[in-house]
């Protein structure tokens, strides 16, 4: 399939550094870094830039890891520092609840993003009337969407539509996907749906979200995701200082600043990562095997704790197909792994 960013727009750039980039930081965003690093992303004119646990509203617990700052804390740190750009949350039905929503909505979130499995549609329709019921911008994330071909993804997308959702992601999890793969699924959207934008939000398991959204974008793409640093699960996300960079390039520049961003990923971001996120061997295992970019770290500690290749468990997930929600399957992979290994050894 070839493409071309001939006909492309500006995109719509969100910032997720403090969410998906929660996930690299292992949850332990300060006041001080959220202020930081939202007031850098504002003045490098990003649209938005979303704020919670890794795992949405929520998500602070025993199985996700728990924050070190409450997240309504973070929101109400950021909503104050910023001047222009809106302040968004993620919401996973069944982990964020309408007690959650509410909270985040008086700390002061413009914008929710309903994040479901790409077969599970169905479960977000209430949340997407409790989004609109509050006044808020309504984003679908179609999570893990390598997993199932564009017709079936284009289906589930009209079903967030007719539910409220402003704007309907294709959402690479896994990190898994082809630029062809980013482009025919996108351009499925696009197809179908009447009303709804349609997004792209990328991780880099196999080095390719900074191609993998130009694609989404020559399909038609009408927001895209990205993190300072490209700091989040996994691999990481697209970089959004690269993708301003390379937009400007590109004469679809949405009005980001890019030497600010530059900066904002060297001098503000940079000081504070717990680690830079790169394609190393179990990263790309988990695009190569399609597993949940969340489960990396869960991966290797555990593998570490019982003397498991982390890279063996994410492929035993790939294999069983694990999603968002069943990461207990990790401990009991490796627990699998290691009597399996026991067991050969003892033959």
């Amino acid at each position: 399939m070839s493409w071309s960013l001939e006909g492309a727009k500006p995109p719509v750039v969100v910032d997720t550094t403090l969410r998906d980039g929660s996930h690299a930081h292992r949850h332990q965003y300060t006041l001080e870094e959220a202020r930081a690093i939202a007031r850098a992303l504002d003045e490098g004119g990003v649209y938005a830039i979303e704020v919670s646990h890794g795992d949405g509203l929520g998500g602070s617990s025993l199985q996700y890891g728990f924050s070190r700052v409450s997240e309504m804390e973070l929101i109400r740190a950021v909503r104050e520092e910023v001047r222009r750009a809106k302040v968004a949350a993620l919401l996973l039905p069944g982990i964020g609840t309408r007690k959650e929503l509410k909270e985040a909505v008086e700390a002061g979130i413009q914008m929710v993003r309903i994040a479901t499995q790409c077969t599970e549609a169905d479960i977000s329709e209430q949340h997407f009337g409790m989004t609109k019921e509050m006044g808020l911008e309504a984003v679908g994330f179609l999570m893990m969407s390598h997993m199932r071909p564009p017709e079936f993804l284009a289906e589930q997308a009209l079903l967030m539509e007719s539910y409220g959702a402003d704007v309907v992601y294709i959402v690479d999890s896994a990190g898994a996907m082809l630029p062809q793969d980013a482009y025919a699924r996108v351009r499925a959207l696009k197809d179908a749906l009447s009303r709804a934008k349609v997004g792209f939000h990328a991780h880099n398991n196999l080095g390719l979200a900074i191609g993998n959204t130009l694609a989404a974008l020559a399909a038609g793409a009408d927001w895209v995701d990205g993190t300072l640093r490209g700091y989040g699960a996994g691999a990481g996300n697209a970089a959004t200082e690269v993708l301003a960079a390379v937009l400007d390039r590109a004469g679809l520049n949405p009005g980001l600043q890019v030497f600010k961003l530059l900066e904002a990923a060297e001098f503000v971001l940079g000081p504070i990562l717990h680690f830079q996120p790169y394609p190393d061997r179990d990263s790309i295992a988990i695009g190569y095997a399609g597993v949940y970019s969340t489960f990396l770290l869960h991966a290797k500690r555990i593998g570490k704790e019982l003397g498991v290749d982390p890279m063996a468990i994410l492929l035993e997930l790939g294999r069983r197909q694990a999603v968002a929600g069943q990461e207990d399957w990790i401990l009991r992979v490796a627990l699998e792994l290691k009597e399996r290994e026991a067991g050969a050894l003892a033959g």
